[in-house]
């Protein structure tokens, strides 16, 4: 007769198991992607717990980046059909993570320098822990620069596009 080792899980149940706490990984997740999408400026550290889960992320805090419009504008990645000037305001990434201009690979990017928008259009992507974070303009105006690759990792709120406004 066979008989099971009490200390050792069936392996119906821990498949059961790994879902749950794949599940509570992916709402910790979602949750602290809308949290530091919603902060002003990146938090020095996070920490979200769910039941007897919890996560924790520490951000090293750098030397202030420079802001566009307190000096020298940044040079432009791609697509520089005009000059960057300082007064041109610039729509930010909503997250860490890795910046896509197109929706998927070999795609035609969502804008180009040149291409007018209007408030509320996708222009990009960031994804973030395999979450695909649209970049949308705040304003309408016409897309003077490119301010990173396509596929460069990226920090909350820095630069990715540049624009005259309307």
């Amino acid at each position: 007769m066979t008989t099971m080792d009490e200390n050792v899980t069936p392996a119906r149940e821990l498949d059961a198991a790994q879902h749950d706490y794949l599940q509570v990984l992916d709402a910790i997740q979602s949750g602290a992607l809308r949290l530091l999408a919603g902060f002003p400026a990146q938090p020095s550290g996070l920490r979200i717990q769910v039941g007897a889960v919890t996560v924790e992320a520490q951000w090293p805090q750098g030397p202030a980046e420079a802001v566009v419009g307190a000096g020298a504008a940044p040079a432009p990645a791609t697509d520089s059909a005009s000059e960057v000037t300082v007064a041109d305001p610039v729509i930010r990434a909503p997250s860490v993570g890795v910046f896509y201009r197109s929706p998927q690979p070999g795609a035609e990017p969502f804008v180009a320098v040149g291409d007018r928008v209007s408030p509320g259009r996708q222009v990009g992507i960031v994804e973030a822990m395999k979450l695909m974070i649209p970049v949308t303009a705040e304003a309408g105006g016409v897309v003077t620069a490119i301010l990173k690759q396509d596929g460069e990792s990226v920090q909350f709120d820095e630069p990715l596009f540049s624009y005259s406004p309307e």
